[in-house]
């Protein structure tokens, strides 16, 4: 079969799929439904299927008649907990959750690998995994689970792909070294003593306590953080107080960090809680710091990103294939970079044409399912570049 009229009858089934996934998406940790999807499709394809890998996790495996190495190719697979806003026909079915970061279309175009090479068995030298993930958007994620069982055991690398909105379609990037950052979260409880709005010098207000914390806080970046160190401190909740003529005795503030590198990291955790302490002490007040560490950052190896900047241009236009910036979003396939080498890459799914216009994570997110074909070429050119010592 040539290549050509594979993809003209194997990409229509691959927006079936993606469609059939964006109606019946589900959360992270619940996606039982469609881990069977998942594993269906690959038993249809003749693989060998793993399933209950890490929780919900599916696996699917090829192995060429040829000796070589093995590629691992990763898509996630969870929803997000949003209301679908979109009008169309594969609008999710599902009160209060959609697809709105791509991972439908994520598993639809490991799919269509998978498809690819159980119809070109021939290309394969050594072992393919399609590795479908559960839980990448909720910490502590699926991909440390999947570890654990095994789903990186003699693998040589791996790779994985985002469908991108805010890149235009026909367009990928990538990066070598740090590419998107480390997340983690803190919770600050402060105590004081309430009482009467108009008796203040009784009480120790936790409110104010907490607001000066908020601004004291936003000097970690400025004032401790190398400037050559890309950072974020963000407070994104503050909570006190029942009446407008009552002092509050509890104040609750909560946020997010990004970071790159470890010690930064560590630095701005270390920062946070003894600004916190120390903050609460000046307006004799007590404060109590949760700390949550979520995802490390995505470090691209080196070799293979400069693998993805000499394979990119097979499938987009040489000038359409860029330098990416580092992105504040997290993601879980940084666990699996911490294992062997592999690379991340994004791939453009943006166009004004067809509504595709929607940050990730809005209720009217879509994208150009075209861009699902740019993807899964690029894997297949990325595993084959690999494979061949190119």
């Amino acid at each position: 079969m040539m290549k050509e009229v594979f993809w003209e009858q194997w990409f229509p089934q691959m927006v079936k799929w993606r469609r059939h996934l964006h109606t019946h998406p589900e959360l992270s940790f619940q996606e039982k439904e469609t881990s069977a999807f998942i594993a269906e499709r690959l038993r249809e394809l003749g693989m060998e299927v793993k399933t209950g890998v890490g929780g919900y996790g599916v696996i699917g495996v090829l192995k060429g008649e040829k000796p070589g190495k093995t590629v691992v190719l990763r898509s996630d697979m969870d929803a997000l907990p949003i209301d679908d806003g979109k009008s169309c026909e594969y609008k999710s079915s599902v009160p209060g959750v959609m697809h709105a970061c791509g991972h439908d279309g994520h598993a639809s175009i490991l799919l269509g690998a998978a498809a690819y090479y159980s119809t070109f068995g021939e290309e394969i030298q050594g072992e393919i995994r399609f590795m479908f993930q559960p839980a990448e958007e909720l910490c502590p994620g699926g991909a440390i689970e999947m570890i654990k069982d095994g789903a990186l055991a003699g693998a040589d690398v791996v790779y994985g792909l985002h469908l991108w909105t805010p890149l235009p379609l026909g367009t990928a990037a990538s990066a070598p070294g740090p590419l998107m950052a480390a997340t983690d979260e803190f919770f600050i409880d402060i105590t004081g003593r309430g009482g009467h709005g108009g008796m203040p010098h009784v009480t120790a207000d936790a409110l104010v306590a907490g607001a000066a914390l908020v601004m004291q806080l936003q000097t970690i970046v400025s004032r401790t953080v190398d400037p050559l160190q890309p950072a974020v401190v963000t407070v994104g909740t503050i909570q006190a107080g029942t009446a407008q003529n009552v002092i509050a005795s509890s104040c609750r503030l909560t946020g997010t960090v990004r970071t790159f590198d470890e010690h930064t990291r560590v630095l701005i955790r270390e920062r946070i809680e003894r600004m916190a302490r120390t903050v609460a002490e000046t307006y004799a007040t007590e404060a109590s710091v949760r700390y949550l560490s979520g995802y490390p950052a995505v470090v691209n190896d080196g070799d293979e990103t400069a693998r993805f900047f000499r394979t990119a241009p097979k499938v987009f236009a040489a000038d359409q294939v860029v330098l990416s910036p580092k992105l504040m979003p997290a993601e879980d396939f940084a666990y699996y970079l911490r294992e062997i080498p592999g690379c991340f890459m994004f791939v453009g799914a943006g166009n004004p044409e067809k509504e595709a216009i929607y940050p990730h994570h809005h209720p009217m997110f879509d994208f150009d399912e075209d861009a699902m074909l740019h993807g899964v070429k690029l894997l297949i050119e990325m595993v084959a570049s690999y494979q061949n010592g190119e």
